[in-house]
């Protein structure tokens, strides 16, 4: 069964962008690469917030309900989850290699 993420990236300044892929490890390759264009002038590449689900429907609709909210909401809902706002990619990835 393939896993899906939805994920927040955040700049040091805390600008958002919410996300959607089937392969997080890659998909933030290219963030970190700057090779996605909405995060790259802001140099979005911190990974903050993730979710992971295996419907990719559920995905899809999570990623549009997440972006509709203020960003405050989206501050808290990264907040309760990582109150540092460290970025996460480093430890999931290690995780997922020693899995």
């Amino acid at each position: 069964m393939r896993t899906y993420y939805v994920y927040i990236l955040a700049s040091k300044s805390r600008r958002l962008y919410v996300g959607v892929t089937g392969d997080l490890v890659s998909r933030i390759a290219k963030h970190h690469a700057g090779e996605v264009q909405t995060t790259a002038r802001y140099r979005i590449t911190r990974l903050v917030y993730v979710e992971t689900t295996t419907d990719v429907r559920a995905a899809i609709a999570r990623e549009k309900q997440i972006k509709k909210w203020r960003r405050e909401k989206k501050l808290r809902l990264v907040s309760k989850a990582n109150p540092a706002w460290d970025e996460i990619v480093l430890d999931w990835h290690a995780s997922r290699r020693s899995g």
